[in-house]
This record gives structure tokens, C-alpha cells and sequence, in this order.
């Protein structure tokens, strides 16, 4: 995916706060980036928009320019202490604490969700997400390039995995651009990129959601052996060859629908 074309950094880093590894802190500085992103957003008066860790407010300026109010979620002390300087709380609601035990839906519905996702927690944070799409709108996150390859990637690659079908099932999803390192301070030593995340209707979900993950968890468990083998507890070789599915094929070979097969499947003899 090509970058878009960048304005010059930022004359000098961010000062006052050191960035923490703990929290996996990697600050956007690249103003052309900055632009790029709002613009994808494209952030509306009447939008409940909501920023995951804000850090030290590159995108929380512009969101709240274009929206006039946001929501930032925010984990660290001492940048919490730097938001409540910013603006009022009618118009910067600050919820303090890790955005993976945090309640989206108590914010409301048709959220817009947005934010430079912390790398480490990157995974876990998108299966949470995926618990409150009934209550989003869309989502646009930066992450390291290699999730976003995982995420959007096709059956048959050694890319697609457990990530790939559980989100490609709840969600429409589109890799916007990509984000050199230099983008940052301090400068990850990855490539990261821009997603676009947009939950699909509930006409289009024909799977039972617990027994799908039980399925996928199941069946990557170790991609190296076949589904039969992995799968062995849940069906027999009978099974999968009524499903039209190989019984010597490998995780990474069967497609979403086969997926949502083997998860109805699955739902009947429960």
C-alpha cells in the first residue's frame, strides 16, 4: 500500500514526557500523516467519536477541531494529567484506564472509534473491540504493518491465521496506507500502517459467534497439522467431507465460508 505524501515533521520532539515501553508508547509527529488520517476519518459534528490513547494529543487537536467533542481513553497518569490542561470535559472526556477492560458500549452507539493502538496489546485490543461492534460505526486504527498484513490477508498465506477470519468476519475491512517509521518519536523499528474497520449487518452474520471461535481457536491451535487432526475432537474426517472440506488440508488453507460452515455445524450438535 503506498504512503501518502508526507509535510515535513515536526521541528522538534515532543518534550516533558518520556516515552514508556510498558505502555508501548510510540508518538505520532509526522504532520502529513496527522492530515492523512483525520482525512480518512473525516470526523463530523454529530459523530460520538472516541480516541484510543490520545499520548501526547497529535490526533486529539484535529479530531476535536473537526467534531468538537471526543472521547480519549488513556492509561497513563502523567498524560492524563497533560489532557485535563487541554480543554473542558464537555468537550475532552477523559476515561482514565487500560482500554482493554474498558466498557465501549457505555459510551453509546454508532461510535466512531479511532487511534495510534499501542503494538503490544495490539491483537487482544482488536478482539475486545470486536465484542462492542453492535454499538460501532467504524474504526480507524494505525498498527504495526505485519497486523494489518494478518488482518486482511486471504486464505492460502502464511498470513492468515486466527486474527484474519475472526475479524474479516465482523468487519469490512480496508488497509488505507502505510506509515514509515520516521512517523514517530521515537521511531519503532517497524513498518505501520492505517486500517479501516467497518462492522457488517447482522443479516450478514450466519454464524454462531461462540462456537466460530471455538472453531477457528481450535483449528489453529498448530497450523502445521491438518484440520483433521486439529479438529479431530470437534468432527470426524465424515464431517469435514460432508462439508465439502479436505480432511488433509492445513488451517491456513480453508477459507471464511468454510469457517462459518464447520461453525453451524458445530452449533447443530450442541
Amino acid at each position: 500500500m503506498p504512503s501518502p505524501k508526507r509535510r515535513p515533521h515536526s521541528p522538534s520532539t515532543p518534550s516533558g514526557h518520556a516515552p514508556r515501553k510498558r505502555f508501548g508508547q510510540n508518538f505520532l509527529i509526522d504532520r502529513g500523516i496527522i492530515h492523512a488520517i483525520v482525512q480518512a476519518i473525516d470526523p463530523q459534528a454529530e459523530d460520538v467519536l472516541v480516541e484510543i490513547g490520545p499520548g501526547l494529543g497529535a490526533l486529539t487537536e484535529p479530531l476535536l477541531a473537526r467534531a468538537g467533542r471526543l472521547h480519549v481513553v488513556e492509561i497513563d497518569r502523567d498524560l492524563i494529567a497533560r489532557l485535563r490542561q487541554r480543554d473542558t470535559p464537555e468537550k475532552l472526556a477523559i476515561h482514565a484506564g487500560d482500554a482493554l477492560a474498558f466498557d465501549f458500549g457505555a459510551l453509546g452507539t454508532r461510535l466512531r472509534v479511532a487511534g495510534n493502538l499501542p503494538y503490544n496489546i495490539s491483537t487482544p485490543l482488536l478482539f475486545h473491540l470486536a465484542g462492542f461492534a453492535d454499538c460501532i460505526y467504524d474504526m480507524h486504527f494505525m498498527l504495526q504493518k505485519e497486523v494489518v498484513e494478518r488482518m486482511t490477508a486471504a486464505a492460502g498465506g502464511s498470513a492468515y491465521g486466527r486474527l484474519s477470519v475472526m475479524l474479516q468476519y465482523r468487519f469490512y475491512l480496508d488497509w488505507l496506507f502505510d506509515v514509515p517509521p520516521e512517523s514517530f518519536d521515537p521511531a519503532p523499528r517497524v513498518e505501520s500502517a492505517i486500517v479501516r474497520l467497518i462492522p457488517k449487518p447482522a443479516a450478514e452474520l450466519c454464524a454462531d459467534m461462540v462456537c466460530l471461535e471455538k472453531v477457528v481457536a481450535t483449528a489453529f491451535s498448530q497450523r502445521r497439522k491438518m484440520l483433521r487432526n486439529n479438529l479431530k475432537g470437534l468432527f470426524s474426517a465424515e464431517d469435514l467431507v460432508a462439508l465439502d472440506i479436505a480432511p488433509d488440508s492445513r488451517p491456513e488453507q480453508l477459507p471464511l465460508s468454510g469457517f462459518i460452515a464447520l461453525a453451524n455445524r458445530l452449533a447443530a450438535k450442541v
